[in-house]
């Protein structure tokens, strides 16, 4: 099967590059909304599904790129394990290349690391229709890893990713989700302090005058954390709710038409003067806003604290021609023009328009 489908890929790759066309590889398009404008010629990479390889006491997974993250994580489950980086799916058809293209992260991003963390290895198809192979399938194969880690995120602009091995964890022993009632700057103190302690916090979550803490994995360990984080416990549905409306942006916060940024944060950048409703998640490096404001105004406030803003859902015609993510600096863009230039010299994988300058 492998085989044949690369071969199928490979002759419309080629196609695409003899008669100067894009492409736009896609799953089920559950992160379509990211892009500042969809270009290309949509290629289904659905028909690619499957689990190539589980080792569950070597701890790495390898599938198809168009296999459904869903299909995963019941596959992991059933071994007491897990994808600990928590991708959002935003849909139930999402596939694991889009969750690698997308590179996004969930609420245990703080304790567990990126997506990116756990890419062991990727099967990639340039523009040229050259099956390249990067990486392995545990962390001491160096050769490639970090090309193979540069897809996350890239959002298909590099080439045709086949195959993906990444590494899982164990599911924690015991998980715990409790709620402290204390105000935006009281609640930024309070994380911060339990970032330098090694307590076993896999997430936290600010709105509305409620910090939301889960703890993960021992009992003991849970135990003992409780005793010097306080607050009350949340019973174990709702906290599995809350932090699934978190990672799939179901919470009612994500509701409605008003602009939703993202702010990536330094871990120690205080309240910031922004208007409108705010959600505060990894500690503080992460914030999410709603708000009308000017993109511009944001993003230089954002960047003088050294973080950066992406216009997540919305925003006016104005402000996503403006750019989706934040302008790359220009070292950024010579780098991504040579990448560029490396794996796809024709310019077939151009899905779509992510920043002002591409």
């Amino acid at each position: 099967m492998t085989h044949s489908l690369h071969a199928v890929l490979r002759e419309q790759v080629l196609e695409a590059a003899a008669h100067g066309r894009a492409l736009r590889p896609h799953g089920s398009g559950s992160k379509d909304f990211l892009a500042q404008s969809l270009g290309g010629v949509p290629l289904d990479m659905r028909g690619a599904q499957g689990v190539i390889a589980y080792e569950p006491s070597e701890l790495y997974i390898t599938a198809h790129a168009g296999t459904r993250l869903s299909a995963i994580e019941r596959l992991l489950a059933e071994h007491g394990q897990m994808l600990a980086f928590e991708a959002p799916h935003f849909g139930p058809y999402a596939t694991l290349g889009g969750a690698l293209a997308s590179g996004l992260s969930g609420p245990r991003r703080i304790s567990a690391g990126s997506l990116r963390d756990f890419v062991l290895g990727v099967t990639l198809m340039d523009g040229q229709g050259r099956v390249l192979r990067f990486g392995g399938q545990v962390m001491k194969n160096v050769a490639g890893f970090d090309v193979s880690r540069l897809i996350a995120g890239s959002f298909g602009t590099l080439g045709l990713v086949l195959e993906v091995t990444l590494k899982v964890l164990p599911r924690p022993q015991a998980e715990q989700t409790r709620v402290l009632v204390l105000d935006e700057a009281q609640a930024l103190t309070r994380m911060r302090e339990w970032g330098a302690q090694p307590l076993p916090v896999s997430a936290t979550a600010w709105l509305d005058g409620r910090l939301a803490v889960r703890l993960s994995g021992a009992q003991t360990a849970l135990d003992a954390a409780v005793r010097n984080i306080g607050g009350d416990p949340l019973d174990a549905t709702d906290a599995a709710a809350l932090w699934q409306s978190m990672r799939e942006q179901t919470h009612d916060f994500f509701a409605g038409d008003t602009p939703l940024w993202r702010l990536s944060l330094p871990p120690m950048t205080p309240v910031l003067p922004l208007d409108g409703p705010r959600l505060i998640e990894w500690n503080g490096m992460q914030r999410w806003l709603r708000s009308d404001v000017d993109a511009d105004a944001l993003r230089h406030a954002v960047k003088a604290v050294g973080g950066y803003a992406t216009l997540f859902r919305g925003g006016s015609t104005v402000d996503r021609a403006l750019g989706v993510f934040e302008p790359l600096a220009p070292e950024v863009m010579a780098v991504h023009r040579r990448l560029k230039q490396a794996f796809d010299p024709s310019g077939v994988f151009s899905p779509g328009r992510l920043y002002a300058e591409l």
